[in-house]
């Protein structure tokens, strides 16, 4: 075996290695998240986004969720940067990695208590620190790279004619667009919370199956 074979053999372990981190990245931070939704005291799922969990006690919890997906989603932007080809091949990576990027930012800076939690909390508290607008910031720039991450990567896959991931793609994008414009609009109300959560769930969804789909 040349010393090229074992390069390129090893970048391919690299590679597989990346897309494999950010495939559980979604998982795994649902998984974490719908735990502390139905132990937490005081929480409740309908009505508490999850930025919420990393306020208390156990909050650290949540931020460490916020941390790890985050690294992980920026590996599944570095992985995708070397595995997709042609249209999207620039941008697509990038907005993925804003996406990891505003994770990061959610756990520096931790939403404000709000709607009753954690318990003690007022039912009407909506003071919002300068914490708190870190953490409007931090959605911002994560959800916009996430949509846009979408519909750039469903172009690439329409480029080459995998029209059922296309749409996969844009159907994602334009969901949770639709979502978070409906929570930013609704100001915590129930349908709303609710909309976002699934939208969540959503967006990890179509990060796994490209990370998966382009590792093999």
């Amino acid at each position: 075996m040349t010393t090229h074979d074992v390069t390129v053999s090893a970048g391919s372990v690299s590679t597989r290695a990346l897309l494999t981190g950010g495939a559980v990245a979604g998982p795994l931070y649902v998984a974490v998240w719908l735990v502390q939704a139905f132990t937490r005291e005081g929480f409740d799922i309908t009505r508490h986004p999850a930025s919420l969990l990393a306020n208390g006690g156990p909050g650290w919890i949540q931020t460490t969720n916020f941390i790890v997906s985050g690294l992980l989603s920026i590996a599944a932007a570095i992985g995708l940067r070397r595995t997709l080809a042609g249209r999207g091949r620039t941008w697509g990576p990038w907005l993925v990695g804003a996406y990891g990027f505003g994770l990061l930012l959610a756990a520096a800076f931790p939403a404000d208590p709000a709607a009753g939690f954690p318990v003690g909390t007022p039912a009407d508290y909506a003071e919002i620190s300068t914490r708190g607008m870190g953490h409007f910031v931090a959605g911002g720039i994560g959800f916009t790279g996430l949509i846009a991450a979408c519909l750039v990567i469903a172009a690439h896959y329409r480029s080459i004619g995998r029209r059922g991931f296309a749409r996969f793609s844009a159907a994602t994008g334009i969901l949770f667009f639709g979502a978070f414009a409906g929570l930013s609009a609704g100001a915590g109300s129930r349908p709303t919370i609710i909309a976002f959560d699934l939208a969540v769930v959503l967006g990890w969804t179509w990060l796994t199956a490209v990370c998966l789909d382009k590792r093999r």
